[in-house]
C-alpha cells in the first residue's frame, strides 16, 4: 500500500511546489525565496532532532548527506527559482525537469549498475511525450532568454545527480537528521549566493507568507523527505518516474487555484504519462 500511497502523496505536494512558487515569487528574489525557506525548514527539522534525540551521524556520513542535499535540494531549487524568475513559464521549466527520469535511467544503469527492462525504456520515452502534450502550447524559449533555459538544465542535472548520490551514499539515512543537514547546507549555500551576487529582496505580503511556509514546511518537509523514503525502498529509476505526474498535479492545482482550463493537450498527456508510470514499473528486470 505505501507504494501507492507514498509517490501520490509525493506528486500532490511536489506538482503544487510549482503553483507555491509562481504564488511567492512576484513578492521576493529567487535566493530571498530560497534562503528563508531552507532556514525555516532546516530549523524545524533541527528542533524535531533534539525534540526526539535522534542519532547524529557521523562526520564521513554527514558529508555524504550534505553533498546530496547541495545536489538535489540547493542546485535543483536554484535553478528551476532563477529560471522562472528570469520569464521561463513554469510549464516549460517542468518539461525540462521531466526529462529526468531518462537521465536518471541512462544515468543509473551507468552509475549504480541498476537494469531497465524494454517496458521501463518505453515508458520513460512515452512519459515525456506526454509532458510534451502538457506544456506545448505554453512553450516560449524566445521570450525568457536561453540562459532561464540554462538554469532549468542545471536544475534537472542537480536533482538527477542528487537522487543517484542519494541512493548510493545516503540510502540508510534518516529523514529527519538528513532533512535537518541538507536543509542547512542549502540555506548557507542559498545566502553565500545571496551575499555574493543578489541583495536581500522581500515584500511581507500575505501571498509570499503562505507561499513561504507551504514551500518550508509542505515542500522541503514533506515532499524530501517521501522522496528519500521511496529511494532508499525502490531503484532509482522507478522512483524518478514520478517525476511525469508532476505537470500533471501542477496543472490540476492551477486549475483549483487560477481556474485554468484543461485542454485537450492536458488530457491526453496526463493518459500518455499514467501508461509510461506502469510500464516504468512493470515486469522482470533483463
Amino acid at each position: 500500500m505505501n507504494k501507492i500511497i507514498l509517490p501520490i502523496l509525493f506528486v500532490v505536494l511536489y506538482g503544487s511546489g510549482f503553483v507555491a512558487t509562481k504564488y511567492g515569487l512576484p513578492y521576493s528574489s529567487p535566493l530571498s525565496f530560497l534562503t528563508l525557506r531552507f532556514f525555516i525548514a532546516g530549523t524545524l527539522f533541527a528542533l524535531a532532532v533534539a525534540m526526539f534525540k535522534l542519532p547524529i551521524p557521523k562526520i564521513k556520513e554527514a558529508m555524504h548527506i550534505a553533498i546530496a542535499g547541495l545536489l538535489t535540494v540547493a542546485t535543483f531549487s536554484i535553478g528551476v527559482f532563477v529560471s522562472i524568475d528570469l520569464g521561463l513559464s513554469p510549464a516549460l521549466s517542468a518539461m525540462i525537469i521531466a526529462l529526468q527520469p531518462i537521465l536518471v535511467g541512462v544515468l543509473a544503469v551507468q552509475l549504480a549498475q541498476e537494469k531497465i527492462n524494454i517496458y521501463g525504456w518505453i515508458g520513460l520515452f512515452l512519459g515525456f511525450i506526454g509532458v510534451f502534450f502538457i506544456v506545448f502550447q505554453s512553450v516560449d524559449v524566445k521570450s525568457a532568454g536561453i540562459l532561464s533555459v540554462v538554469m532549468s538544465a542545471v536544475g534537472l542535472l542537480g536533482l538527477s545527480f542528487g537522487n543517484l548520490y542519494q541512493k548510493k551514499f545516503c540510502a540508510d539515512m534518516h529523514v529527519i537528521t538528513g532533512g535537518s543537514i541538507q536543509s542547512s547546507v542549502s540555506a548557507v549555500a542559498c545566502l553565500l549566493l545571496l551575499l555574493l551576487f543578489d541583495d536581500f529582496d522581500v515584500v511581507w505580503h500575505s501571498e509570499f507568507i503562505v507561499a513561504l511556509l507551504y514551500m518550508s514546511i509542505g515542500v522541503s518537509l514533506g515532499t524530501l523527505s517521501l522522496l528519500y523514503i521511496m529511494i532508499s525502498r525502490q531503484e532509482v529509476n522507478k522512483v524518478a518516474s514520478v517525476f511525469y505526474l508532476v505537470p500533471v498535479s501542477a496543472a490540476i492545482t492551477n486549475y483549483l487555484l487560477y481556474d485554468e482550463i484543461f485542454d485537450i493537450y492536458t488530457i491526453m498527456g496526463s493518459l500518455v504519462i499514467l501508461v509510461s508510470v506502469y510500464l516504468i514499473n512493470k515486469g522482470k528486470k533483463i
